[in-house]
């Protein structure tokens, strides 16, 4: 997308060209869990398998269990688990769920699959 702007003496400023971001970005995810529950192992088996198959070594996973850190979930204000939040690349982004459903976590996370 080129969008053309004036600057402030009113002539025409060069074109911003919005780009996808580029491949070599560190991805910061961090999963809210609560204990070993059956949604929280499925959404941690889950998460990985995803970030293997479309982020593979771009990404850094921090799993917090909120029986042991419950203080922890007002940071990123956890309302319900299991919870993914997309700290990096920003904006923050979050999913609530055992993230079964592939095509929507990608969605959600704003995750366009690598090519081979």
């Amino acid at each position: 997308m080129v969008k053309a702007t004036k600057n402030k003496t009113g002539k025409r400023a060069k074109p911003r060209v919005k780009t996808a971001r580029p491949r070599d970005d560190k991805w910061m995810l961090r999963l809210y869990i609560a204990g070993n529950t059956p949604k929280s192992t499925a959404a941690l088996i889950n998460l990985k398998r995803y970030c293997e198959h479309h982020l593979a070594n771009r990404y850094e996973l921090e799993v917090i269990d909120l029986l042991v850190h419950p203080q922890l979930a007002a940071g990123d204000q956890i309302l319900a688990i299991p919870t993914l939040v997309r700290k990096v690349p920003i904006p923050v982004r979050k999913i609530i769920g055992d993230l079964s459903n592939e095509e929507k976590v990608l969605v959600g996370l704003d995750l366009r699959p690598v090519k081979k």
